[in-house]
């Protein structure tokens, strides 16, 4: 019956008045957001991070370029006489010295190279290991030219190009031996594939002996355009490789005409692509019960010739 209903939970109604609330004040805190976004496109979420790396890893261009630190120190004394640009010498707290320890400080206080002491669990964590001897050199990252520039570069000098392409190199000691080859024949610079290729390391720099800090080297992402591309520029494409058309005695192009010589590994040689791509391919003639010479001796061989030919031509 109305107005007899003693129910002790009954909601009262106020009927004087209009009804107290936020004023909308609140209405976007009830809103929905929405579906809740996927793991991967949560900042936060471990499979985010996961489909971030993969992106990177298949972007071409995932490689960034870190400091290096060369430890030992014969390997850093070796360095610092190379003039390898090195940016701070670390020497681990209570390390005995000996003459290589004072060689290497010396060294470094005369080019002016910042030297300090650290614990040894911080050059141990640098490292990744404790075989450093109580000493590592720090090198900044080598700092890469475009092979558009790298040729642009040779252009403006007026001289025919002699740059040699390295294809499946992984070796940072035939890098470094490449460079110095090329610098000493009076080459004009070096191209390396973007990926899974050997870089300018402290072992590259050291077995070059200094000549990478005056010899550019271009980092290309695809070999077989950027063999095209030299050629659009008058380059002749040389690849070096057994059974080609032409020996070392028989090719003597390289006088008068702007050179790329590809040299592949020992091993795997020329990818398939570039050797297709190139304009002779070329063997080295040597005795026959030996298979193969090393992707720097191989290199340093031919960029001897072809400096022979351009000084006999007048053209070096």
């Amino acid at each position: 019956m109305a107005g007899n209903d003693f129910r002790p939970n009954r909601r009262k109604k106020n009927k004087k008045g209009a009804t107290k609330g936020s004023g909308g004040k609140h209405k976007r805190a009830l809103a929905g957001k929405g579906p809740t976004p996927k793991a991967e496109n949560r900042p936060y979420h471990a499979a985010y991070k996961r489909k971030v790396e993969r992106e990177r890893r298949n972007s071409g261009r995932h490689v960034r370029e870190t400091p290096d630190l060369v430890v030992g120190r014969n390997p850093v004394v070796e360095c610092l006489h190379a003039h390898v640009p090195g940016s701070h010498l670390y020497v681990v707290q209570g390390t005995g010295n000996d003459d290589r320890l004072t060689e290497a400080v010396t060294l470094a206080t005369a080019r002016n190279i910042p030297v300090s002491e650290i614990p040894r669990a911080e050059m141990d964590r640098l490292t990744g290991n404790g075989m450093h001897q109580g000493i590592g050199l720090l090198i900044p990252p080598y700092s890469y030219t475009d092979v558009h520039d790298l040729i642009g570069s040779i252009a403006d000098t007026g001289e025919k190009g002699m740059v040699v392409l390295l294809d499946n190199i992984t070796d940072p000691r035939n890098l470094g031996a490449v460079i110095r080859s090329v610098a000493a024949f009076g080459g004009h610079g070096v191209v390396i594939p973007e990926r899974r290729s050997a870089s300018v390391t402290g072992v590259a720099w050291r077995t070059s002996a200094g000549t990478a800090a005056r010899l550019p080297v271009a980092k290309a992402t695809n070999m077989t355009r950027t063999v095209k591309e030299f050629q659009r520029n008058g380059y002749q494409v040389v690849g070096l490789d057994a059974g080609g058309e032409h020996t070392l005695d028989t090719y003597t192009a390289a006088a008068d005409t702007p050179v790329l010589i590809v040299v592949g590994s020992e091993g795997k040689g020329i990818s398939r692509l570039v050797r297709e791509n190139c304009d002779v391919i070329m063997s080295i003639p040597m005795a026959d019960w030996v298979e193969s010479l090393n992707a720097s001796v191989a290199a340093g061989v031919v960029l001897s010739e072809f400096a022979r030919q351009r000084r006999a031509a007048g053209t070096a």
